[in-house]
């Protein structure tokens, strides 16, 4: 895959990493709280999908899906964006980023492995040291906004306090404490407000309110036409 290329803030210092992922996990179903789980369930049971085997699950998705881009091209009108916290495994350890989880929600209902296969996984270009923000993980905010019938609404916000840890996640998939280097892990999703709904344009953020600061990323959506 083509290398990604990332901006690193830490204490008062910034370097820019070029980087190449050679395992990309997607977590489903990782939401700390039962009711919030079984929520996002019923969500996506609206719209066809069916119930997972377990929870939390973890798919592993092929890494020339993983994109920086600002203009997603997507085959129809069925996709969207879920906005997600980013653990990226580094030499010199784990980082945090905000991504988005674009997932064809027509195939969704016909598998889950298979739809979040068919679209690209955008990442934002911003990095932030993981043990910086450990200490206070449940205070991050995970926002995204969409363009729907050229209206821009709030889509998805909430505390990462709903999610399972990226400790627990890593725990779970790889019965460590970390990820090898080379790894990169989406940490799971929140409710969207107002349900789930295909979009021109996908805004999210991951804000640390406690170090005052913010990762952003935003790109628009290309509906292909699909051919018989």
């Amino acid at each position: 895959m083509d290398m990604l290329t990332f901006d690193r803030f830490w204490q008062d210092r910034r370097d820019r990493v070029s980087v190449q992922i050679d395992t990309l996990i997607v977590a489903g179903w990782a939401g700390r709280d039962a009711h919030a789980i079984e929520h996002h369930i019923e969500e996506l049971a609206a719209i066809g999908v069916p119930r997972p085997s377990s929870v939390p699950l973890f798919y592993r998705i092929g890494t020339g899906q993983l994109m920086q881009t600002t203009h997603l091209q997507v085959l129809g009108p069925d996709t969207s964006g879920e906005v997600e916290p980013v653990v990226v495994s580094l030499a010199d350890g784990l980082w945090v980023t905000v991504g988005s989880d674009h997932t064809d929600r027509k195939a969704e209902s016909m598998g889950v492995a298979l739809s979040k296969q068919l679209c690209s996984k955008v990442l934002g270009n911003g990095l932030w040291r993981y043990e910086e923000v450990l200490p206070h993980w449940d205070s991050l905010i995970l926002r995204a906004w969409a363009t729907i019938d050229g209206q821009r609404v709030l889509y998805q916000e909430g505390p990462v306090s709903g999610l399972r840890s990226p400790a627990d996640l890593m725990q779970r998939y790889s019965n460590a404490a970390t990820l090898p280097p080379g790894s990169l892990m989406f940490g799971g999703t929140i409710g969207a407000i107002g349900g789930i709904r295909a979009g021109s344009r996908f805004e999210m953020e991951l804000e640390d309110p406690v170090l005052k600061r913010k990762l952003n990323h935003a790109y628009d959506i290309e509906a292909l036409p699909v051919v018989a």
